[in-house]
C-alpha cells in the first residue's frame, strides 16, 4: 500500500514514476477519510487542497530538479499558522480564526514541495500531557493492548500528529515541543520525534505557549524520514529574534554513519524511584546496542534533573500567562456576549474561550509572576535553569551523546488518567531537562513491552548536532528492528 512508505521510498517512487504524487494523496486522504472519525488525529481536513497540491507536484516532478519533499502528504499540528486554512490551537478561544499568512516552517515546507492534509489535533495550546485538553475531543492512540479494548492516550500536546502518522494517515507531521511535546508522544505512538536546538527552526508564525521553550520539529516514521523534514525545516529566519543564523547541514547524510569510538553518556539521575522494570530492561538494551555499534558506554551525572520538572512547571505558566494575556475578546478571541462591564467581558470571553488546564496554568504563572512572588519563584526558576543547563554542558566535555529513556511508562488508558494534575505532568519527566537546556532530542521506538505497546529511548545531543543524534538514532532504530504497526481494524496492536 502506498500509505505504508516511508518518505524517503515515496519520494523515490515519484521520481521514478512507479505512481503519482496524485495517488499517493489521494492513499492518504482515502486513510483520513477511514479512520479519523475514529482516531480524531485532524481538526481541519483539506483533502481538496491536497490533490490540487498533487497536480502541481506531478507537473514539477515531470519537469524535473524537484525539491525533496514534492508529492509528499504531511500533517501540520494546528498551531503552525496557515494561509487561508484555519488554525485553531485547538481552543474555542480562537476557534474560527483563518489566517492570513503562512508561519515559516510550514512556508518552507511548502517551498520543499509538501502537500497538506490537514491541520491536526493536540492538546489547547499545547498545554498537555495526552491530548485530552483540545476543545474538539480527544485524540485516539492507534495502538491498543493486548485483549485491551481501552482507548490508550497518544501522548501530548502532538498527540494528533503522533497518531496520524502512526496510523499512516500522513507520512508525517510537524510537531513542537515545549517540555516533551513531540518525544512523548513520539514514544506512546512508536514513531520517531525529533525536537530540534532551541533556535535550529523559527517560531514565527506559530501559536505561543513559552517563547523560551517552544520549539518545531518532524515526527515521522524512520529517522532517515525525520531528517529528511528537518533538513527542509530549519534555517535562519530574521522575522524570529531567537532563530540561530547557523547553517543548515544535510541531515539525512548523517544516516548510518559509523559510530566507532563515540562516547555515549548515561545519566545517573534519569534512574528515577519507581520506573518500571522494563523501562530499565529496554534502556539497557539501547546501551547494548550502541556498546555493539563501536560506541563507548560513559556513566555521568546531571545532579540538577531532579529539579527539572518544578522548574519547568514555574517557568512555562509564567510565559504561557504572558503570552495568552492576548486573548481577551478585544484585541484577539472569540468574545463573550452579555457583558456588563469590560472586567466582565474579560472574565466571560477568557473563561468560556479557555478550558481547564489552560485556566490552570494561566492562573499558575500569573501568581509567581506577581508583586512579592516573582523572586521566590520566578526567579528562582531562571537560577535553576541555568544550573540545568550548567549540567548538560560539562556531561557535553566528556561525552558526544546520551541516552536515557523517553517516558517512564508506556501509553496510559483515557479512564487511568490520573485525577491529580501534578502526577500528569510527570510524564515529562525525562523529557523537560533537554527542552530547558534548550538540547535537541530524539525518540526512537526500540520495543514492545508486555502488553503489546511501543516503548522509545531519547538521545540528547550538543546544542546544534542534530546531525549526531541522528546518527546514532539511526543506528539504534537499525539494530532494535522495530517494525510493528497498530493494527486499526482489529482494534489490537498487530
Amino acid at each position: 500500500m502506498l500509505t505504508d512508505l516511508t518518505i524517503a521510498q515515496a519520494a523515490e517512487g515519484l521520481r521514478k514514476k512507479e505512481f503519482s504524487a496524485v495517488e499517493l494523496t489521494k492513499a492518504h486522504t482515502d486513510a483520513v477519510d477511514a479512520l479519523n472519525g475514529r482516531v480524531n488525529a485532524y481538526i481541519t481536513i483539506t483533502s481538496d487542497k491536497a490533490l490540487e497540491a498533487a497536480k502541481k507536484a506531478d507537473s514539477t516532478l515531470s519537469a524535473g530538479e524537484a525539491p525533496a519533499l514534492t508529492g509528499i502528504p504531511l500533517g501540520i499540528k494546528d498551531l503552525f499558522c496557515t494561509n487561508g486554512v484555519r488554525t485553531t490551537a485547538a481552543s474555542k478561544i480562537i476557534g474560527n480564526f483563518v489566517p492570513p499568512y503562512e508561519s515559516t516552517v510550514t512556508a518552507k515546507l511548502l517551498e520543499n514541495g509538501a502537500i497538506f492534509l490537514g491541520k491536526t489535533n493536540l492538546d489547547e495550546f499545547a498545554m498537555g500531557s495526552g491530548n485530552l485538553t483540545s476543545a474538539f475531543g480527544s485524540v485516539e492512540n492507534p495502538w491498543h493492548r493486548k485483549d485491551d479494548a481501552s482507548v490508550l492516550v497518544p501522548g501530548g500536546s502532538s498527540g494528533g500528529s503522533a497518531a496520524a502518522v502512526a496510523a499512516h494517515m500522513a507520512m508525517g507531521a510537524t510537531g513542537t515541543d515545549t517540555g516533551g511535546s513531540i518525544r512523548q508522544p513520539a514514544a506512546y505512538c512508536g514513531i520517531v520525534g525529533l525536537k530540534p536546538t532551541y533556535g535550529r527552526c523559527s517560531r514565527w508564525g506559530t501559536i505561543a505557549f513559552a517563547s523560551s521553550l517552544d520549539q518545531a520539529g518532524p515526527m515521522t516514521r524512520t529517522v532517515e524520514d525525520a531528517a529528511i523534514m528537518l533538513t527542509a525545516m530549519a534555517g535562519h529566519d530574521p522575522k524570529d529574534s531567537t532563530c540561530a543564523d547557523v547553517a543548515v547541514p544535510d541531515y539525512r547524510a548523517a544516516c548510518g554513519r559509523s559510530l566507532t569510538g563515540l562516547r555515549v553518556g548515561i545519566p545517573a539521575e534519569y534512574r528515577a524511584p519507581g520506573m518500571s522494570e522494563e523501562i530499565l530492561a529496554v534502556w539497557q538494551k539501547g546501551i547494548d546496542m550502541l556498546r555493539e555499534a563501536g560506541c563507548e558506554i560513559v556513566d555521568v551525572s546531571l545532579p540538577h534533573t531532579k529539579y527539572g520538572l518544578a522548574t519547568y512547571y514555574i517557568i512555562a505558566p509564567a510565559e504561557c500567562s504572558s503570552n495568552l494575556a492576548r486573548y481577551d475578546g478585544v484585541r484577539f478571541g472569540e468574545r463573550a456576549e452579555g457583558a456588563t462591564s469590560l472586567d466582565d467581558l474579560y472574565e466571560k470571553t477568557r473563561h468560556n474561550g479557555f478550558g481547564e488546564e489552560v485556566r490552570r496554568r494561566i492562573l499558575m504563572g500569573t501568581y509567581v509572576l506577581s508583586a512579592g512572588y516573582y523572586d521566590a519563584y520566578y526567579l528562582k526558576a531562571q537560577k535553576v535553569r541555568t544550573l540545568i543547563q550548567r549540567d548538560f554542558t560539562q556531561a557535553f566535555q566528556k561525552v558526544d551523546v546520551l541516552l536515557t529513556p523517553t517516558a517512564p511508562t508506556a501509553a496510559f488508558a483515557r479512564d487511568e488518567k490520573p485525577e491529580d494534575p501534578v502526577q500528569m505532568y510527570l510524564n515529562d519527566i525525562f523529557t523537560v531537562p533537554a527542552s530547558m537546556a534548550g538540547q535537541p532530542a530524539m525518540s526512537v521506538p526500540v520495543a514492545l513491552d508486555d502488553k503489546g505497546l511501543p516503548l522509545g529511548l531519547q538521545l540528547i545531543g550538543k546544542h546544534f548536532d542534530e546531525e549526531t543524534i541522528i546518527a546514532v538514532g539511526s543506528a539504534l532504530e537499525k539494530a532494535a528492528g522495530f517494525t510493528a504497526r497498530p493494527d486499526l481494524r482489529a482494534g489490537v496492536s498487530a
